[in-house]
């Protein structure tokens, strides 16, 4: 335990989190949702002296993806995504790329995964959580070892993603976001996809949406 680093850019038109998963004791690095200024993140890698390893993606809208396609060529790494999204990363609508942005873009990744499947990325132990609700194939990434969760747009401070988006349902987001409470320890950190971090022992006593 205690080889996670947990860094965030805010990045985008809608202030997302990009988070930067650094191995302390090695110097790698998984890229979590970089959400856009693909040279701001390189960067940031750049001076810290960060090898990236791998591009993990929490779920496929575009204020999450923006940077995937630049980095990927910049390092050469493979970009991981659940199983279920892969419709939402290709379809413009769906990944609200047509609504928000001046050209839609479509997006895929290299891996898919299936909820319950195990990582050995950057030295890290990660569990895949298949968390459907805000989109219907959004997987959060827990490192037990860590104890950390990075939950995307699936759990927020006091709050929950929103559901009213293609594939969104709000009674499968509460079921997600209930089978975490029960999955994970009372002294997990959740690195979220927007706003400040949490934990869910914190999320159990005061989020009003469970």
């Amino acid at each position: 335990m205690g080889k996670l680093k947990a860094e965030k850019m805010v990045l985008g038109m809608v202030q997302t989190n990009t988070w930067f998963a650094v191995n302390e004791q090695t110097g790698e690095v998984l890229i979590i949702d970089p959400a856009d200024c693909a040279d701001k993140i390189e960067r940031k890698i750049t001076e810290a002296g960060w090898k990236p390893t791998a591009i993990l993606l929490t779920h496929g809208h575009f204020d999450h993806i923006g940077a995937v396609e630049s980095l990927r060529r910049t390092y050469g790494i493979l970009c991981y995504a659940g199983e279920e999204e892969k419709e939402v990363l290709e379809n413009t609508e769906w990944n609200l790329s047509a609504s928000f942005c001046r050209t839609g873009f479509a997006l895929r990744a290299d891996r898919f995964l299936a909820d319950g499947q195990v990582l050995e990325l950057a030295g890290f132990e990660i569990h895949v959580i298949h968390t459907p609700g805000h989109t219907k194939g959004g997987v959060c990434y827990y490192l037990p070892e860590e104890k950390a969760v990075f939950s995307g747009d699936t759990l927020f401070r006091t709050s929950v993603g929103r559901s009213d988006f293609p594939t969104g349902s709000m009674s499968e987001l509460v079921r997600s976001v209930r089978a975490m409470f029960e999955q994970l320890p009372d002294d997990t950190a959740v690195y979220t996809g927007h706003n400040s971090t949490t934990q869910i022992a914190y999320e159990k006593r005061f989020n009003p949406y469970i």
